[in-house]
């Protein structure tokens, strides 16, 4: 075990996706950061399978996108077939140029992708990670926290820290310890979740884009993911044993109407219940949960994974922000505030996609198909995955009200110095900016550049650096009737505003001290 470091600022328990970027946000920060994961070794079977843009940016953020580039491949649209194999609905993603500079929906595989974000968490020397370890007891005082750990041999040690993250997964210490309770958001399926190795032979036989058979006698899920993996997530019918199914007989029994036992590999086949879950409060005193400790949602958009890295960067970088900064512990509360309402928006509308998918009753089925089919004229229209996502309605966020309030800011492709394309967050780093539209008076820039806020930057599309490639700012402004938007250093909108009033109101109202 490494040496007693005294008082950690954080301590991180879970070392899966959410807590590696925890670590490896807190870490670039110079925060003292403490990790633990009762395994050894990142999982070496794929769970998680999609991520989107507003992740690809936290990771190019990470200095990891080349890294992880081997094991993405963009998301196929998502073709849904009715009762009787019709379409009834069609998911894409958006056309280039892409709002933040990334494919909006990537298909991945977890096990390297995984493995590159713990390397990079390790690579910080403020980062202390403890593998083989259990928590066993947390105990809270009025200014830090005491973990109690057991390592494989029995062994136990303490650490404290400041302040604490429960990465633990669905079935987390930290939530348990802290006395945390889960909502029920009334959504509980048994599932079969098939990875499979398909070789050559099997390719040929399969769908060329990722598919929802919305069949009231057996809901199925089909997604191509990167090289030759393939992916099925299967409906287990009332009276049916997830054991036997999840055997390799009754698996290859359920993959037939597809493929065979000599079209490819099983490589992971597992029963699940799909549920929708949520902490009722996600922080206790010092200690807060993130990632699948603090909820769980039906597969069907391929937001786990997702779910937890925003948790890990709305809570980060408010840590820093009281660590560093000067601001008041009060700011922190704001976190599962936002993530909450977030997470139990966006599960809703998965389970809306779900409830369309699971449909038993073969005369409702056949009455979804119509009304879809209706309410798009007869003529399948394909609609962006993004599109589902939801804005922050509560939170920290300015009290005028806007459409663009809560949704993420864009991230354009800017010409450098040189004429090449680089990303927007390569050249104004995460924190908190004001950006101004080419229309912008000086006035505003004078105001927003003399603010109290901590690092603010300010910047006007058109001058110094801020010369776009692809207009997507320009129109960005355009579109929403705004000269300026204060965005946070998670890259999501505190407030826009018009005219300079509305500008100084809203920082003036900003304080986080």
């Amino acid at each position: 075990m490494r040496p007693d470091h005294g008082v950690y600022e954080v301590a991180i328990v879970g070392f899966g996706p959410t807590g590696a970027v925890a670590a490896g946000l807190l870490g670039k920060k110079g925060i003292r950061t403490f990790v633990c994961d009762k395994l050894h070794d990142v999982y070496d079977k794929p769970r998680a399978i999609a991520l989107d843009h507003e992740i690809a940016r936290v990771f190019q953020h990470l200095g990891v996108s080349e890294k992880i580039q081997p094991f993405l491949e963009p998301f196929t649209d998502s073709v849904f077939y009715g009762v009787d194999g019709q379409m009834i609905k069609r998911m894409s993603t958006v056309s280039a140029p892409y709002p933040l500079a990334h494919l909006p929906s990537v298909v991945f595989t977890q096990p390297p992708v995984e493995k590159v974000l713990r390397e990079h968490a390790a690579s910080h020397t403020c980062v202390d990670i403890q593998l083989g370890q259990t928590l066993v007891n947390l105990e809270q005082s009025a200014d830090l926290s005491t973990l109690t750990l057991q390592a494989d041999d029995g062994t136990t040690s303490t650490v404290k820290a400041q302040y604490v993250i429960g990465c633990d997964g669905a079935s987390s210490a930290v939530r348990g310890f802290a006395g945390i309770e889960l909502q029920d958001l009334d959504f509980d399926e048994p599932w079969l979740v098939v990875d499979v190795l398909v070789n050559e032979a099997g390719l040929q036989k399969l769908p060329t884009t990722s598919v929802q058979y919305c069949n009231p006698q057996r809901p199925c899920t089909y997604l191509i993911c990167p090289g030759n993996h393939r992916r099925w997530e299967i409906s287990i019918k009332v009276g049916e044993d997830p054991r036997t199914v999840s055997t390799p007989e009754g698996t290859w029994k359920l993959l037939a109407p597809w493929i065979t036992p000599q079209d490819g590999e099983l490589w992971r086949q597992a029963s699940y219940r799909f549920h929708a879950l949520v902490a009722d409060k996600w922080r206790n005193k010092r200690v807060f949960l993130a990632g699948d400790s603090a909820h769980q949602q039906p597969p069907f958009l391929g937001q786990g994974m997702c779910q937890g890295v925003r948790d890990a960067v709305n809570l980060c970088w408010r840590l820093e922000a009281v660590l560093r900064d000067g601001a008041s512990d009060t700011l922190l509360d704001s976190y599962g505030v936002e993530r909450k309402a977030h997470v139990t928006e966006l599960t809703t509308r998965i389970k809306g996609i779900g409830k369309l998918i699971t449909e038993r009753d073969i005369d409702k089925a056949r009455a979804r198909d119509a009304k879809l089919l209706n309410d798009c004229g007869g003529e399948v229209k394909p609609m962006p995955r993004q599109d589902v996502q939801p804005a922050l309605t509560v939170g920290l966020l300015s009290p005028v009200e806007h459409p663009a309030r809560g949704t993420i800011f864009p991230q354009p492709l800017l010409q450098n110095k040189d004429g090449h394309p680089v990303r927007m967050d390569e050249v104004y780093p995460a924190g908190w900016k004001v950006i101004f539209s080419k229309d912008a008076g000086a006035d505003c820039l004078r105001a927003a550049a003399h603010h109290h806020l901590t690092h603010l930057q300010v910047a006007q599309l058109g001058v110094g650096p801020l010369i776009e490639l692809e207009n997507v700012l320009n129109n960005w402004f355009a579109k929403h009737a705004v000269v300026a938007a204060i965005v946070r250093p998670d890259h999501y909108i505190y407030g826009v505003c018009n005219k300079l009033e509305n500008l100084t109101q809203q920082l003036d109202e900003l304080k986080l001290v």
